[in-house]
């Protein structure tokens, strides 16, 4: 796996999904070589937009140690909802009438987020529409990404099954997005109260 690959499921999905599964990353090597580092980029941004001048988002109201704190928390959390979402995408296996192995799984929920995590680079520009267009355009670009990839990664022939399969898993990956966004802001407002 190499980012050529990675970078050409965004503009031929179905290729790009094949050449990713015949290249047969481990699950190790996909965590350290592409979620670890992809997911360091919206803690880094976060603390970025709490130094920046201009900032437009509530991080100025912390201090530094403690947006550090909580750029590091919503790292962690990253790093252990792509396996959760791994375990639950196969547990979803069974409405498309389908036994994914976890390692496909694990595959699909380390690479469709793949566009959330980049969309955090807006934060260099304070604006906050463009932040939102962003996000919106990273949320689709994700879709994209699960609409594509689950029948070429679970081998699934038949197009319903291969739907079906796809709403379940957007339903289970928003439930975590906003799992993800309310453990950040909860965490956040309880790190306001420490004396860090």
């Amino acid at each position: 796996m190499n980012l050529t690959t990675i970078f050409k499921l965004f503009w031929a999905p179905t290729s790009g999904w094949r050449e990713l599964i015949a290249s047969n990353p481990s699950i190790p090597r996909l965590f350290l070589l592409h979620v670890v580092p992809l997911a360091c980029i919206p803690t880094l941004m976060i603390v970025y937009a709490g130094k920046a001048d201009d900032t437009f988002l509530l991080v100025d109201m912390l201090s530094g140690p403690k947006l550090m704190f909580v750029g590091t928390i919503f790292f962690l959390v990253q790093l252990i909802s792509v396996p959760i979402m791994a375990l639950i995408i196969r547990h979803l296996g069974e409405v498309a009438d389908i036994s994914p192995s976890y390692r496909s799984a694990f595959i699909l929920s380390a690479v469709a987020p793949t566009p959330l995590w980049l969309s955090a680079l807006s934060l260099i520009i304070p604006s906050f529409l463009v932040l939102v267009v962003v996000g919106t355009l990273a949320l689709m670009a994700s879709a994209g990404l699960i609409f594509y990839g689950v029948p070429v990664v679970f081998d699934i022939q038949e197009k319903e099954n291969a739907v079906m399969y796809f709403g379940g898993i957007m339903v289970a990956g928003m439930i975590a997005l906003v799992f993800l966004m309310l453990s950040t802001l909860v965490i956040w407002g309880g790190i306001q109260n420490l004396s860090l």
